[in-house]
């Protein structure tokens, strides 16, 4: 088979520079080419290198038609991605955007960026590789699925899909997440004085990712609640996702229904009943781990879900996505 050759647009940020060491290592992936959007850019203090000196170039759309990249990979805000990508798509590339501009599907949802519906909306797939494998492969665009909704989506999805949990009697999703998630920009929010020996919640009835989750569980807005919070701590996300079972529902028959939903998926890791994952248990890899605790009436349910955010939340899951666009084993590069 053929290397693939790649470029990462955005490479000086978190999600960018963690790609980068990913693309480096994985053994289909040719060395890929990285570049940056101007002298604003995130990076610029760091001389515009990343991982061990590999040079990042300012952005040039004659150099992606020179190198005919089989896939080009965008680490860049919303609205940069939005501009750039119908480009890059009308040009003929693959791509794996990282931002948030081409995930949601709703009208409404989608309003929070800003942003009115075009063709690629409809033509984009949700990049989250555990539900959308087959669709995946196929797709010249996909928008790699965010760091928060993957670990609601992936906590949720089986028992929902299965009617194991009482929906309309409310999920609420407590979620914590180190401060690389809020990106390489520093802000008043993010400064170290600010975020140690702190803990915050933010963004309460307005997250972002809040739609993603809806639209992928298919959930309405009335029964569900997402509260954000961060963690005075580098990287890592642990959600804590309170349900109520479905009326005579076991803890044996959710164990089991996880560990079904997830049998052939390399990445993600069911805990035994009972055992509750912790955010240092996936830091720097690509798994997402999943844990629940039953209250002995068999009523309430605590799920637990924990991931890195610049991991399986960004980079490692973009890489994933690439695996099954080329047909490579998904695991190639992240393990």
């Amino acid at each position: 088979m053929k290397r693939i050759q790649a470029a990462v647009v955005g490479a000086s940020g978190y999600s960018g520079a963690e790609l980068t060491r990913l693309l480096r290592g994985h053994p289909q992936v040719r060395s890929p080419r990285l570049f940056r959007l101007g002298a604003d850019d995130a990076g610029a203090s760091d001389g515009f290198r990343v991982n061990g000196g590999a040079a990042i170039e300012r952005f040039d759309w004659d150099a992606i038609e020179r190198e005919h990249f089989d896939i080009l990979f965008f680490c860049t805000p919303h609205e940069v991605s939005r501009e750039l990508i119908p480009r890059a798509i009308a040009r003929g590339s693959r791509v794996v955007d990282l931002s948030g501009a081409w995930r949601l599907k709703d009208d409404a949802h989608r309003a929070v960026y800003g942003f009115h519906a075009d063709e690629l909306d409809a033509a984009s797939v949700y990049g989250l590789p555990e539900l959308h494998a087959a669709e995946i492969a196929d797709a010249q665009l996909v928008a790699s699925a965010g760091c928060y909704a993957t670990s609601v989506i992936l906590a949720l999805t089986p028992w929902i899909a299965s009617g194991l949990i009482d929906v309309e009697h409310g999920v609420i999703s407590d979620s914590k997440s180190g401060v690389s998630g809020a990106g390489k920009t520093p802000t008043s929010r993010t400064h170290f004085v600010e975020v140690s020996d702190n803990l915050s919640a933010y963004s309460v009835f307005g997250h972002r990712h809040t739609g993603e989750i809806l639209e992928q569980l298919g959930i309405e807005s009335r029964h569900f609640q997402f509260t954000p919070h961060l963690l005075p701590i580098p990287r890592g996300i642990l959600s804590t996702i309170y349900v109520r079972a479905a009326r005579g529902v076991s803890a044996a028959e959710l164990d089991g229904c996880l560990r079904e939903h997830y049998a052939n998926s390399p990445f993600v890791r069911v805990y035994a009943a009972g055992q509750l994952p912790e955010i240092k248990f996936s830091l720097h890899t690509n798994y997402c781990d999943i844990g629940f605790a039953m209250e002995p009436d068999g009523e309430r349910v605590v799920l637990v879900s924990c991931l890195d955010n610049l991991v399986k939340g960004a980079a490692g899951q973009a890489v994933q996505n690439m695996n099954l666009m080329f047909g490579c084993d998904e695991r190639e590069g992240l393990q």
